[in-house]
């Protein structure tokens, strides 16, 4: 083909990026685009860190591509209107993209083939967000998977390809006119979304640094390390991860050269654990495409029966950590300043919203994707339906994390908690995860009581559950 769009999406990239190295080589020109879309603006789980760590990522890119002597063209609006348009004023035969797996964004895709079609130019969606998709690991009737562990054996036994090459540098037979660029918003507060958290740094450079970082040490203990908030053993990649600022195969080669180095049954022990994360990420974006009900409801639909509480107090409380449980409360207060939350932390505050204030699994789904720098829509559904004990491969719904157990298992002596409640700052090790063991010293400290008792709530979601079981 003479000219192709690249359409960049969630793949801010110019490494091991599939649609783009496959356009470079079957097309003459390659003219890379960038649209912000109008559900940047209005979409229903837009959120401020999430939008400024998409505007870094595009504006890295945008350097990374004029570097290798390319024009990153940027245009606002529907894709749906946009693509044609733009695909008439350029003359190419073809738009290239990577494939999406949301069910809203594979709907846009039927209609973006639709409207290109009309004016004879092609649309190819390639594989690269993930290694294995939709239906390529069925199980043995040839269905989807619905637990985890089945999944990721099969997984596993199939060989993962390489990182794809980078965009090569523009040759001068491949030069176009200047093509006009939209301005792109400056900040999410530009379209209506006021950032008040500190994010980290959005681009490819600054993922690739992580991977580096994490490869070199950390990962050798991830197993134990993952699971302390107050210990930065995790490999922070999983916002990089949902902009496509670095590719899946990437990171998968340098895990196995870290593997390969593995000192020690614990080292390799972690490799494995932090892989499988990475399968866990794969298995519920399948889940979301095989299962596409999960969007409206739970997975299992006799859990869509459940008599939730509608106590919107509590459910405040708990967006804002003033629920009495410093654990929970310094999760979500470390949320609300930042966009992240330790995965450890996501099952606690999980399960208390929905076991201990029996509050619907899907407000606090919903508001974790308002928050979150890395809020990916099938991670953080599967993820909140397993706490909740309503989807695939769940938690059963007996199993209740109690709050100040797992406190002074993860986070004992308290340096998370102090970090993000400075209210606790005079209470002793042993009272810092349950400050109402001194009510003198809890009433001068200006932290809130519990808004409910765990042992009194355990037993009513017990029944909760048990009502619509049978």
């Amino acid at each position: 083909m003479k000219t192709v769009i690249h359409w960049f999406r969630r793949d801010l990239r110019v490494s091991d990026n599939v649609a783009l190295i496959a356009a470079a080589k079957r097309a003459e020109t390659v003219i890379p685009l960038f649209i912000f879309e109008d559900a940047f603006r209005t979409g229903p789980d837009v959120g401020a860190a999430r939008l400024a760590f998409l505007l870094q990522s595009v504006e890295s890119l945008r350097k990374n591509l004029a570097e290798l002597g390319h024009t990153l063209v940027i245009r606002c609006g529907k894709s749906e209107e946009v693509l044609p348009a733009f695909a008439k004023e350029t003359g190419a035969q073809c738009v290239f993209a990577n494939k999406r797996y949301e069910p809203y964004t594979q709907r846009r895709d039927e209609r973006i083939t639709g409207a290109l079609l009309k004016n004879s130019v092609g649309f190819e969606l390639f594989k690269d967000a993930v290694v294995w998709e939709e239906t390529e690991i069925l199980n043995l009737s040839g269905k989807p998977y619905t637990v985890f562990t089945p999944y990721s054996k099969a997984w596993k036994a199939k060989p993962v390809p390489p990182p794809r090459a980078k965009f090569p540098v523009r040759s001068p037979q491949s030069v176009i006119a200047d093509l006009k660029s939209d301005a792109l918003p400056l900040s999410p507060a530009e379209v209506g979304y006021p950032l008040t958290q500190k994010i980290p740094a959005g681009g490819e450079r600054a993922a690739l640094e992580l991977l580096r970082k994490f490869m070199a040490g950390p990962v050798y203990s991830y197993t134990t390390s993952r699971n302390f908030p107050a210990l930065d053993g995790g490999s922070n990649l999983s916002p990089h991860l949902r902009a496509g600022t670095i590719g899946i195969r990437t990171i998968l080669a340098e895990l196995q050269k870290a593997k390969e180095k593995a000192v020690g049954a614990e080292a390799s022990k972690s490799c494995e654990t932090f892989l499988n994360e990475l399968i866990w990420r794969e298995f519920y974006a399948q889940v979301l495409h095989n299962f596409p009900h999960v969007t409206k409801g739970a997975f299992r639909p006799e859990y869509d029966k459940l008599k939730w509480s509608d106590n919107q107090d509590h459910f405040v409380a708990w967006c804002e950590g003033k629920t009495g449980y410093p654990i929970v409360d310094a999760a979500m207060r470390c949320l609300n300043a930042t966009g992240n939350m330790h995965n450890r932390l996501r099952m606690i505050v999980a399960m208390f919203l929905t076991k201990d204030l029996l509050i619907n699994w899907q407000l606090g789904e919903r508001y974790f994707m308002k928050q979150l720098v890395d809020g990916d829509m099938a991670a953080n559904n599967g993820g909140w339906q397993w706490s909740a004990g309503t989807g695939t491969d769940a938690a059963p719904y007996f199993r209740i994390f109690n709050p100040v157990s797992q406190a002074e298992k993860f986070d004992a002596g308290g340096k998370f908690v102090r970090q993000w409640i400075p209210e606790l700052k005079d209470f002793p090790d042993d009272l810092i995860q349950q400050p109402w063991e001194n009510p003198l010293l809890l009433s001068k400290s200006k932290y809130p009581q519990r808004i409910v008792l765990h042992e009194e709530q355990r037993v009513k979601c017990l029944a909760m559950f048990k009502a619509v079981k049978g």
